[in-house]
């Protein structure tokens, strides 16, 4: 009974969000779950076709990358082990107009509105402009109420949990909350509210009904 009801749950969450993300202009899909969606995603990959990834472990999760690298795209990772300083920077430039970048993002509100942080803005910065196509890939847990419980979603549960997978000296990573650090270590700097489909933009959000990323 309980896998039942979560179910519910998580299904009524997710459509209602999407209601809200179509109403706001945006492409959404509700999807039982990362498998589905993982299949979206490839359904969007050709090969050659330049892919971006905003740094996200929910795409991580599913195995995104893996996988569209096998469908022969050429994978845009600024966090790939090794990367030099210009080399990492040099990707970040190109994921901004890249023929299709993949997120994830640290909350959906059920009005429809996209949250994100950043430590560089080059997530944001995409999102916001510039690649062919952009994907946004979000778990259940993701989904809040409104602005309020996101922005309190991501400095108890998001930022907190970055900082600590990141191994950054914050104090955050002590307390398990944001205690709004101002050293230079600190990684949430750009803030972001998507509250309609930014114009010139092909934008699709799949909402999965499982627990995705932090």
């Amino acid at each position: 009974m309980t896998n039942i009801v979560e179910d519910w749950h998580a299904k009524a969450l997710g459509e209602a969000a999407c209601a809200a993300l179509r109403r706001n202009g945006f492409d959404a899909h509700y999807l039982d779950d990362a498998a589905l969606a993982l299949a979206h995603v490839e359904s969007l990959v050709k090969p050659g076709m330049k892919v971006g990834f905003g740094g996200s472990m929910t795409l991580r999760g599913v195995g995104a990358q893996d996988r569209l690298r096998e469908l022969g795209a050429e994978i845009l990772d600024h966090n790939a082990p090794g990367l030099d300083p210009a080399r990492k920077l040099e990707l970040l430039r190109a994921q901004l107009t890249c023929d299709l970048f993949l997120s994830g993002s640290n909350a959906l509100t059920l009005a429809g509105e996209i949250v994100n942080v950043d430590g560089n803005g080059n997530r944001v910065a995409a999102l916001t402009f510039g690649p062919k196509k952009t994907v946004v890939v979000v778990g259940v847990n993701k989904i809040v109420r409104d602005l309020d419980e996101a922005f309190n979603r991501i400095e108890t549960r998001a930022s907190p949990m970055n900082n600590r997978r990141l191994e950054r000296p914050n104090p955050c990573v002590k307390s398990g909350v944001c205690m709004d650090c101002q050293g230079e270590t600190r990684i949430c700097r750009v803030y972001s509210v998507l509250k309609r489909r930014p114009m010139l933009s092909d934008f699709t959000v799949l909402v999965v009904g499982e627990n995705l990323g932090y």
